[in-house]
């Protein structure tokens, strides 16, 4: 497709749900970038969705940019540095999909320490017969749990996990205004817990923030769940550490190169592993969608986004 003047105002830059997509086209005649030849001029705000983000050259494709609209809370995936740079702020959709996100990490932290996934495998292999019972598996009612990254979505986290008498603690840059029990750092919490929640943001600040250090910290009866981003796991490590016994499991519902899943990690009945599924309801789905649309509104109308991320709001 060749761009003609005064075309679209706003650009999908990849795929997202198709119920947003419709949106957009009805509502602004939002054309796909891989669509377009070239450049297209005109086009003030991009949306785009998970895993993909506005790098340095889309910018560069788009020389009327002036607003990025991410469909999910994640930002990594754009080249923050360089929008801000160019004067181009970024917004997201937090708020909107903190509980299901919040369901999902404690749906993984109950599964892997009673390992639900793998006794059902159990039964549908045939192998619940006489004299062969599914293994001992590990109490939830009162674990130890760190949490990695206390924000909105920790915070939803521990006030569902209180309701299971957990012992809860957290590190984050910033000590918050809480009950819960304080660590110096990633290595401090994770020897103090049975669990280790991972719920921090994604980016070059946090990459492989769970090292092999962590996980040694955490040690052979414990266990780490990461409804984060892949890239806050050392995977490699986590691998090495699962292999080697060093730690009990890992829930899983994030991977350092999606859809990627290390074939190490497919067959071990100590993982259990979710395809990026932690928002994926079809209520938060809609509501993460309405409020791209509102950001992409708001900008056209007032030149305001309604949820900047923080590099902008500060």
């Amino acid at each position: 497709m060749t761009p003609t003047p005064g075309g679209p105002r706003v650009v999908r830059v990849s795929a997202l749900m198709p119920e947003l997509e419709d949106d957009l086209v009805a509502r602004h005649d939002a054309p796909l970038l891989a669509d377009v030849d070239g450049a297209l001029p005109g086009a003030e705000v991009a949306v785009i969705g998970f895993g993909h983000g506005v790098t340095a050259e889309v910018m560069d494709r788009l020389p009327d940019l002036r607003a990025i609209v991410n469909f999910g809370v994640g930002y990594d995936a754009n080249d923050v540095g360089e929008a801000l740079r160019r004067g181009i702020p970024i917004a997201n959709t937090p708020g909107v999909l903190d509980d299901c996100v919040a369901d999902t990490a404690v749906g993984l932290v109950i599964d892997v320490m009673r390992r639900l996934s793998a006794a059902d495998r159990f039964v549908r292999r045939g192998e619940w017969v006489p004299g062969h019972a599914h293994p001992l598996t590990r109490r939830v009612t009162g674990a130890r749990v760190g949490i990695l990254g206390l924000g909105r979505i920790g915070l939803a986290i521990a006030r569902r996990l209180e309701g299971f008498d957990a012992v809860i603690s957290y590190h984050s840059r910033h000590r918050r205004d809480v009950s819960y029990a304080y660590a110096a750092s990633p290595v401090e919490l994770a020897a103090g817990c049975d669990v280790l929640v991972v719920v921090t943001p994604g980016g070059p600040g946090t990459r492989n923030l769970v090292d092999a250090e962590v996980l040694d910290a955490l040690g052979p009866r414990g266990f780490l769940v990461n409804i984060a981003r892949g890239s806050v796991v050392d995977e490699a490590a986590l691998v090495a550490a699962l292999e080697a016994g060093r730690i009990a499991g890992a829930g899983l519902d994030v991977y350092a190169e999606e859809p990627h899943v290390p074939e190490a990690l497919l067959a071990r009945d100590d993982v259990v592993l979710l395809p990026h599924v932690g928002s994926g309801t079809v209520e938060t789905r809609r509501a993460m969608a309405d409020l791209v649309l509102a950001n992409v509104r708001s900008w056209l109308d007032s030149t305001t986004l309604l949820t900047p991320i923080p590099e902008v709001a500060r």
